[in-house]
């Protein structure tokens, strides 16, 4: 399974289409690159681990030289002061906001819940063009410099990564169909909390984009997905047009994208913006609760479709703040406005 920030969709678009050599030959190569890890990524499996609340960070950022080798060098350990790299000591401070957010917010001691190691790993490659987990560790590309600028930059790209870690050891969920568009949008949620709360925004003043600042100067976008408006983060000759659905009636049927996962995630990411500016304040505190105890909860199946998420969001909501109240009804109205019946 490839858990990649930047969806397939747009590198395939890239190599398709691009008039320039050079960004073709590098959307060929990012391709090939991410694929390589599928493989590993499903290869990989954990034993169940005592929960702790010992929450005390443990990061190691590693260089991998622009070379294909994980981890690479380690350059930077937990307490070590910062190198002057710019990625290396972005990465260490995301990976450390990513901690302190779950820690604080949630009581959850990094990705595993019992204090895991997180690894980095920087300057991948050479022009990779994409940052992923693959299982054990973060991964991030330089970029090509043109149309995507360095993967460490957006904080909420380190969040949306590590995420899918958390996932992975809560509900495992399935990286195909809506099981897989449900894994992608919770780590959108989550990824965009985590810089909510750094910034310390409401969900009013929120941007709700992922990959805020990651593309070029010159391309027509304001990042790689908005949760708020599905469909118009960006619309670029190169790129292409941002295809992602913020309704059911909209649902794309493809066998591409492991049936879709980055495109229709678009509808699970909008009713939790729905719901989080319904509930008002800090999104990270009723809105959030609500998904981060259904993600940890009895209910959640690997197969999990967007229909039986709903419902589970709304029995969290009436477990946490009672039946019939605000959030509840917040929450149900979220789903069904985005054609999600719960």
């Amino acid at each position: 399974m490839r858990c990649t920030i930047l969806p397939p969709h747009i590198l395939e678009h890239l190599a398709e289409t691009a008039d320039d050599r050079a960004l073709r030959e590098m959307a060929r190569r990012t391709l090939t690159m991410s694929s390589a890890h599928r493989a590993e990524r499903r290869a990989v499996a954990f034993a169940p681990v005592a929960p702790t609340e010992d929450f005390v960070p443990e990061r190691a950022v590693h260089d991998a030289r622009h070379r294909e080798r994980l981890p690479g060098d380690l350059v930077r350990a937990e307490g070590q002061a910062p190198t002057g790299d710019a990625a290396v000591d972005r990465a260490y401070d995301w990976l450390g906001v990513t901690f302190g957010f779950f820690a604080e917010i949630y009581r959850r001691d990094s990705i595993d819940g019992a204090g895991m190691t997180m690894v980095s790993t920087v300057h991948y490659g050479r022009g990779y063009a994409n940052a992923f987990w693959n299982g054990r560790q973060m991964v991030y590309g330089d970029g090509d410099g043109r149309l995507f600028l360095s993967f460490t930059g957006p904080l909420e790209v380190t969040g949306h990564e590590l995420v899918h870690g958390v996932t992975q050891h809560t509900a495992d969920l399935e990286y195909h169909g809506q099981s897989g568009a449900l894994n992608e949008s919770i780590s959108d949620v989550f990824g965009s909390l985590v810089k909510q709360w750094h910034l310390r925004q409401t969900a009013d003043e929120a941007d709700w984009i992922i990959g805020a600042g990651l593309l070029g100067p010159d391309v027509n976008g304001v990042g790689l997905r908005s949760m708020k408006e599905p469909g118009t983060a960006y619309d670029d000759p190169r790129l292409g047009k941002d295809p992602q659905p913020g309704h059911m009636d909209d649902y794309v049927e493809t066998h591409h994208d492991n049936g879709g996962v980055h495109i229709n995630s678009g509808i699970p990411n909008r009713a939790f913006y729905l719901a989080a500016v319904a509930l008002g304040g800090h999104a990270w505190e009723k809105a959030g609760r609500i998904w981060y105890d259904t993600l940890t909860g009895d209910a959640m199946k690997p197969t999990i479709e967007f229909d039986a998420f709903a419902a589970a969001t709304v029995e969290t909501a009436e477990r946490l703040y009672g039946a019939g109240g605000t959030e509840s009804r917040a929450v149900r109205d979220a789903w069904r406005e985005v054609g999600v019946e719960s």
